[in-house]
C-alpha cells in the first residue's frame, strides 16, 4: 500500500487527491496499479490562467491565489502523511512566457518540482482515471473528453489510449475570447453564441485528423464543467458526487442543461447549491464545448450505423491518473 498526493493546477483550478494506491492483479494476467480509498479530495478555482490567452503571461494576483491554495493542500499533505506528491500543471502554465515564476512558487511552497505536461499526456493521464472507473459493460471504444479552463482533450481508447489530442479551448478560454463583453444580467447573446460555436467547430475539424469519432462506442465526459452541466441535468439541490459519477444521461437533457448554462444570467448560475464559486461566469463556454463535441460524435457515430444516445459521466479523471502514475 502506498499513500499518494496528486495536485492538477489547471487553467481555472487546483485540486488535490490524497489516495491509498496499491498493485492489483488483472483478470487476464498482469497488474495495474488502482486506488483503493480517497483520503481527500479539494477543488479551489483560482483562476491560474486568467488573461494567459490575451497576454501570453502569468498574472501575479493569479500566482498568489494558486500559492496560497497550495499552501493550504501542502497541510492536508502532511497531516495525513503522503509517502509521495506529483503535481501536474497543463494549459495555462503551457501557455505562458513566465511558466518558470509559476515553478519556483510551487517549489517553495510544496517543496517538489511541477511538471508542466504537454497535451499529449495531459490526455494520456485523464484517460487513465476515468478508465480505471469505468464500467465493464461500457461499449468499446472509449471516448474520454476533458474540458479544462484552457484546454480540452478527446481520448479514444479501450482500456489504453489509441488516438488522443489536446486542443486549446476550454471554458476560461472561450469565454475570453467570445464572451467577457456579454451582459452579466442576461444570457449569452446569440451573436456571441454564433461566434464561439463556430470557433470551437473549426477546433474539432481540426482535432477530427488525429482522433476517429465514426470508432467511438461510448461517449465518457470528465472534470468541472461536464460535472456541473451533469449536476444541472440531474436536478440536483447540492454538489453530490455520488449521483454524478457514472450518471447515464439522454441526449436531450444534457441538451436542456446545456441551454441552461447559455441562456441563464450569471447571478441565477452563482446561486445554484452545485456551482462552485469562479464557474459560474465561465459554464456558458465550457458547456458550449460540451454541446459541440457531444454533437459531433453523434453525427460521425450515425454515418457508420452507431447509435449514441447518451452520455456518461465520470468523477475520475486526470486528478486520479496523476495518483495512478505515482503507484
Amino acid at each position: 500500500m502506498k499513500r499518494v498526493a496528486a495536485i492538477d493546477c489547471g487553467t481555472n483550478s487546483i485540486r488535490l487527491l490524497v489516495a491509498d494506491t496499491e498493485w492489483a492483479d488483472l483478470p487476464g494476467g498482469g497488474r495495474r496499479p488502482r486506488i483503493v480509498s480517497d483520503l481527500t479530495r479539494q477543488m479551489r478555482i483560482v483562476r491560474l490562467g486568467e488573461g494567459v490567452d490575451r497576454t501570453g503571461v502569468l498574472a501575479p494576483a493569479a500566482l498568489g491565489r494558486t500559492f496560497a491554495a497550495a499552501a493550504e493542500y501542502k497541510e492536508m499533505i502532511d497531516r495525513l502523511d503522503a509517502q509521495e506528491i506529483r503535481v501536474v500543471a497543463t494549459s495555462a502554465t503551457r501557455d505562458a512566457a513566465n511558466a518558470g515564476d509559476f515553478s519556483r512558487g510551487m517549489r517553495e511552497v510544496l517543496g517538489v518540482e511541477a511538471q508542466i505536461v504537454p497535451g499529449t499526456e495531459e490526455a494520456a493521464l485523464s484517460f487513465a482515471g476515468a478508465v480505471s472507473a469505468a464500467p465493464p459493460d461500457a461499449v468499446r471504444p472509449l471516448l474520454v473528453v476533458d474540458i479544462g479552463g484552457g484546454s480540452t482533450e478527446l481520448v479514444l481508447g479501450s482500456d489504453a489510449v489509441e488516438q488522443a489530442v489536446s486542443i486549446d479551448m476550454g471554458s476560461v478560454r472561450v469565454t475570453e475570447k467570445f464572451l467577457a463583453g456579454c451582459p452579466a444580467d442576461e444570457g449569452v447573446p446569440a451573436e456571441a453564441e454564433a461566434a464561439a460555436v463556430a470557433w470551437i467547430d473549426r477546433r474539432l475539424d481540426d482535432a477530427e485528423s488525429q482522433v476517429d469519432l465514426t470508432r467511438v462506442g461510448t461517449l465518457v465526459g470528465v472534470a468541472g464543467t461536464i460535472t456541473t452541466v451533469t449536476a444541472q441535468a440531474l436536478d440536483l439541490p447540492c454538489y453530490q458526487p455520488e449521483r454524478i459519477d457514472g450518471a447515464s444521461l439522454p441526449l436531450d437533457r444534457v441538451d436542456q442543461a446545456v441551454r441552461f448554462m447559455v441562456d441563464q444570467p450569471v447571478a441565477v448560475k452563482a446561486a445554484l447549491g452545485f456551482m462552485p464559486k469562479g464557474r459560474e461566469d465561465v459554464i456558458a463556454a465550457g458547456a458550449l464545448v460540451w454541446s459541440r463535441v457531444i454533437a459531433r460524435v453523434v453525427s460521425r457515430a450515425a454515418s457508420r450505423g452507431h447509435a449514441i444516445d447518451h452520455t456518461v459521466t465520470s468523477e475520475h479523471d486526470i486528478l486520479d491518473g496523476i495518483a495512478l502514475s505515482i503507484a
